[in-house]
């Protein structure tokens, strides 16, 4: 006979009890002997968390306020938004377990922003019991301290000061799209124009070290800084001062002749003292174009013995490459080649106000042989009877100085075709207008391309720095760039631009514009697209070089926010 013993599972040994309210069957391991409904109607761990809070809006600059006095930037419905919610019963929620949160949807112009939050406490030995509720704030509306200051023309308390003491504007259009890249002008009250450069103003004193900061990076400058009382109390020992910080760019471009004092030379590198700059960035790039030798030049260096240009790209002359033979290996872009070139204008004639030789031809060496081909045309500096005043450049050996120093390859027909290009760029809008101007002329752009204080040849200088972006691959690869459009068709009537005093528009050229209107708001952006082509001639030669230098729509930005239009039509006059 065998004998079967039978022993209970774990589950048959769990024993159940009533609820001591409700009387519900419950297991017996619940030590609090409620039900859950029970024991959420006798205990609320919701219990001394607010349920209603506000959130301070600024309708000025669109921020909220964050406890304790900072303002910041929140999308609806964005984790920082929600951030900034749940701070407002963040000491409530130190003494529970937060589990979830998530926004509950409303109406945006019910000034409610509802949170579903979900928490967890454990309220007796081994019980821990979960709650949801709904949190709701009061969205008020008001102005933070910098937009109260700057409805009350107390603007700022820091100032920048950018001046350049160049005849040209180029280095500030170069530089206004790596300010818009980077976004460094994002904390500026308002930004004016003057006539040598910019001014940038600032509400608080470390906004403006940190744009000194960024233009000492990205250009060679020196900075002077001063200081003005504006009230102080001597009984609590604190003063209120307005900051200014003075930036000088080196007076130094790209293509400038320069001639460097034969001291500086021998120091670096026994190099030639007749230069040319190849490049701008943080230092200066002097190159050699008779041996391919350079020398960086920084700020500190600069300034402690400052020199300036021989010629600017004004003076540069366009001739026209009869031969050219290499004479050296290529080094990166540059290959040095002997060439033979005649002024452009003359077509190779005898000239003795021009000072040519016999047959007009001038033989030169340069660092362009990668790139010229006879019959190209390329821009110099003419030095055979050029008058310089400049000790350094008299001290030089006549003998060692060449007729002509090539800069740079030239696209004669490249705007005769009519077509705009196929890219775009920002501008800084300018807030404020400057009371000596027109009160009529409406301000477009900080750099003066409508209506600033120095517009003469404004035009002509954006012009050349747009070419020069088509030309330079890296000039064009620091900044960003847009896709167009707006195009022309082909055969569409374009309204002809009055040659006015100030337009920048001469010999028969045309301008499409296409531009937003402006607007009063803080660091407000605008749109321009300014297309300047010729009439083609008489002759009707719209032919353009084979090798004219194209952006590529891969190097272009897709995505550009535009700002709506406002009594702006398509071929409106310039």
């Amino acid at each position: 006979m065998v004998a079967v013993t039978y022993e209970p599972s774990q589950a048959d040994q769990e024993s159940y009890i009533l609820c001591a309210d409700c009387g519900t069957v419950i297991p017996s391991s619940n030590g609090a002997g409620l039900c859950v409904g029970c024991l959420r109607n006798s205990v609320d761990i919701t219990e001394g968390i607010p349920k209603e809070a506000t959130l301070n809006f600024c309708r000025g600059c669109e921020r909220f306020l964050s406890p304790p006095q900072s303002w910041v930037y929140a999308q609806p419905e964005s984790r920082e938004l929600l951030a900034l919610c749940l701070k407002k019963i963040s000491r409530p929620l130190m003494k529970v377990r937060l589990i979830d949160a998530s926004f509950i949807w409303t109406e945006p112009h019910s000034r409610r922003v509802k949170i579903k939050v979900t928490i967890q406490k454990e309220v007796m030995a081994n019980t821990v019991l979960q709650q949801t509720f709904v949190l709701t704030l009061v969205v008020h509306t008001g102005q933070c301290p910098s937009c109260t200051k700057l409805a009350a023309k107390n603007t700022w308390k820091a100032t920048v000061q950018v001046r350049q003491k160049v005849t040209h504007k180029r280095t500030f259009f170069w530089l206004e799209q790596l300010i818009l890249k980077h976004n460094a002008h994002k904390d500026t009250t308002t930004i004016n124009e003057k006539r040598d450069g910019l001014d940038f103003f600032y509400s608080e004193r470390n906004n403006a070290i940190k744009m000194v900061e960024f233009l000492a990076g990205v250009v060679p400058v020196r900075t002077k800084s001063s200081e003005q009382l504006i009230s102080s109390d001597k009984k609590s020992n604190t003063a209120n001062y307005k900051f200014t910080y003075s930036v000088e760019i080196v007076p130094i471009c790209k293509d400038d002749l320069v001639c460097v004092p034969q001291s500086l030379a021998r120091s670096w590198g026994n190099i030639s003292p007749l230069t040319i700059c190849s490049r701008v960035g943080n230092s200066i790039h002097l190159l050699d174009p008779m041996t391919l030798q350079q020398t960086d030049v920084t700020a500190p260096i600069y300034w402690r013995q400052p020199f300036d240009s021989l010629a600017t790209q004004s003076d540069l002359v366009e001739f026209v490459v009869l031969d050219i033979e290499p004479s050296g290996p290529q080094r990166g872009k540059y290959m040095l080649a002997d060439a033979q070139v005649t002024r452009a204008n003359t077509g190779g004639k005898h000239d003795d106000d021009e000072g040519m030789g016999d047959d007009g031809i001038y033989h030169t060496r340069t660092h362009l042989g990668a790139l010229l081909q006879p019959g190209d045309t390329v821009l110099g500096y003419h030095l055979t009877n050029a008058n310089f005043n400049s000790e350094e450049f008299e001290s030089l050996d006549s003998g060692r100085i060449p007729d002509v120093v090539l800069v740079k390859k030239t696209y004669p027909n490249r705007r005769k075709k009519a077509r705009p290009r196929n890219w775009k760029l920002r501008s800084i809008a300018k807030e404020a207008e400057d009371p000596s101007n027109d009160p009529t002329t409406v301000g477009r752009g900080a750099l003066g391309r409508r209506g600033g204080v120095d517009q003469k040849n404004v035009e002509r200088d954006y012009e050349l720095f747009l070419r020069d972006l088509e030309e330079d691959k890296d000039m064009r690869g620091a900044i960003n760039l847009y896709k167009s459009s707006g195009v022309v068709p082909e055969g569409e009537d374009v309204k002809m631009a009055t040659s006015t005093p100030g337009s920048g528009l001469h010999g028969g050229k045309r301008r499409v514009k296409k531009a937003t209107a402006p607007t009063d708001e803080d660091h407000s952006m605008e749109v321009e697209e300014d297309v300047v082509v010729s009439d083609g001639g008489a002759d009707g030669d719209n032919e353009s070089e084979e090798d004219f230098p194209e952006i590529e729509l891969d190097e272009l930005l897709e995505h550009f926010e535009e700002m709506d239009m406002q009594d702006g039509e398509d071929g409106e006059e310039a």
